[in-house]
């Protein structure tokens, strides 16, 4: 399986464009400078990086914005942008008036202020932008650190300055030229870091600065490679997305960016770690996508981690717990995630590159095969000596029992209503994807003992029990994946990729 690797272009960043429905109105990132080039590697699928929820949107043909997350009184990078290309004199001065604070500031505090600001301010002077457009961009950027640094002068205590100037600078750092007199990106974001530091020194609750601050120590990691102040930085990062995502849960971008952040590390820690490390970035993945189903980023990503995971399992001669699942199984739900996001954006080249390396691993003509035990078709409160475990196949029109004879024929076609079918004499259960309602794990007490599975449908709920809760994850991640496809009216992009 391992000489089968996802082939992902790596290099510039590529702007995708934004999505019309409302659906897609929360996801407007693109990738990281590091996930698409010219030319092709083989390397195991990439990570689809969002290194900014804010990331670069398109402004018109190529004008590219940077939008951070917003905060209390806090701009964005698109509103302070549009606001100072139209010349408005904000209320942000008025916010950064003398303060009793800055009044009884000792000369040698203001002097340290002075001297920090001006270090801040000579870099962003230096930068010179590779065109007409960024040159103007640089410009504005330039004034705004100016009054950000005027604001801090007065009051060092300002956070949404603080913040407000940490975004500048990390915006500047994108717009370094590649003249060798620009000062390097990576001295900015150092910079921006210090101006996080400060303004979640002040305001610990500031979210978005945590967020930001990973975001750009996560870009000064992807500088050094897989050295050991990579790892440190990484390390960092990773802490200031879990406080993030403490101080703001609801943040699927914070936890598929944290997701990223793990599976660069587990690249560069010590091979004893790795697992460790793997695990947990699955389980931020897995959280985002609980979180927005159709968040076709982390679906990515959260194949792309099965995928080296099966690779790294391959290596080793397969799993090394009896429990654990096997480099075959991993490489499926691999196939899964990423067939699912491609379904999710049929135009995104990344997903569309890596699907055709990893279709086969598939179960086809199916999207999903493995064993459950159910009750009799149409006996939910059967006792449990009479819960059988059986095959389920899942495809783009629902979820079908096996029966005992069908395994030994034909598989049957997803024809029939959501309920209890009849197939060679034998009754089987079945769901169409229409009739869901909603999926979720079930710890009901008269279910037999295991990971138990609902899945309520306009008809009556279906109960069933996973071999495992790892398993159980599995489906109810597929049978989510599916619906969600269905709910997008994107069903026939699925089912073009599992019946060919």
């Amino acid at each position: 399986m391992s000489s089968a690797n996802p082939e992902v272009e790596n290099g510039t960043a590529e702007t995708e464009e934004p999505d019309p429905k409302p659906h897609e109105s929360t996801e407007r990132s693109t990738e990281s400078n590091d996930s698409k080039s010219g030319g092709e590697s083989n390397a195991n699928p990439k990570p689809d990086d969002e290194p900014k929820e804010n990331e670069k949107e398109s402004a018109g043909n190529k004008a590219v914005l940077l939008q951070k997350d917003q905060g209390n009184r806090t701009f964005t990078m698109r509103e302070l942008l549009n606001e100072l290309k139209n010349g408005g004199d904000s209320s942000y001065d008025s916010e950064a008036t003398d303060t009793p604070y800055s009044r009884v500031s000792s000369q040698q505090q203001q002097q340290q202020q002075i001297d920090q600001n001006n270090a801040a301010m000579e870099l962003i002077n230096s930068i010179t932008g590779s065109d007409e457009e960024g040159r103007s961009r640089q410009r504005i950027l330039t004034f705004a650190a100016q009054r950000y640094a005027s604001a801090i002068e007065r009051n060092p205590e300002d956070h949404d300055a603080l913040y407000n100037w940490a975004l500048v600078l990390q915006e500047s750092a994108d717009n370094v030229s590649t003249d060798s007199n620009s000062p390097s990106k990576d001295a900015l974001l150092e910079e921006a870091c210090k101006k996080y530091d400060e303004a979640t020194r002040f305001c610990p609750t500031l979210h978005e600065a945590y967020y930001n601050w990973a975001i750009a120590i996560s870009d000064r990691a992807k500088m050094r490679g897989r050295t050991k102040e990579a790892e440190e930085l990484w390390k960092q990062a990773t802490k200031n997305y879990e406080k993030a995502v403490q101080l703001n849960w609801n943040s699927p971008q914070a936890l598929n960016n944290w997701g990223l952040a793990l599976q660069e590390l587990s690249a560069i820690v010590p091979a004893r770690e790795k697992l460790g490390i793997v695990k947990t970035a699955i389980s931020k993945f897995r959280a985002a996508i609980q979180l927005q189903f159709d968040f076709h980023r982390a679906i990515y990503n959260l194949g792309t981690v099965l995928y080296g995971l099966a690779e790294d399992t391959s290596r080793i001669g397969g799993a090394v717990n009896a429990n654990e699942a096997s480099p075959n199984e991993l490489y499926s739900l691999s196939a899964i995630y990423i067939a699912a996001a491609h379904a999710l954006k049929p135009n995104y080249s990344v997903y569309t590159s890596a699907l055709k390396l990893v279709r086969s691993m598939l179960p086809l003509p199916y999207l999903k095969v493995g064993y459950l035990t159910a009750p009799p078709a149409g006996n939910t409160i059967a006792p449990h000596s009479d819960w059988k475990r059986s095959q389920f196949v899942l495809n783009h029109e629902g979820l079908q029992q096996i029966s005992d004879v069908e395994q030994r024929q034909t598989s049957p076609t997803l024809s029939s209503k959501t309920g209890d079918t009849v197939n060679n004499n034998q009754s089987t259960i079945k769901v169409d994807v229409p009739d869901i309602v909603s999926v979720s794990a079930c710890a009901d007490l008269t279910l037999p003992p295991g990971a138990g599975l609902c899945i309520d449908t306009i008809h009556r709920p279906v109960f069933m029990v996973a071999d495992s809760w790892e398993s159980l994850d599995g489906w109810l991640d597929a049978i989510r994946l599916v619906y969600t496809i269905y709910a997008r009216d994107k069903s026939e992009v699925l089912a073009g990729i599992i019946t060919g």
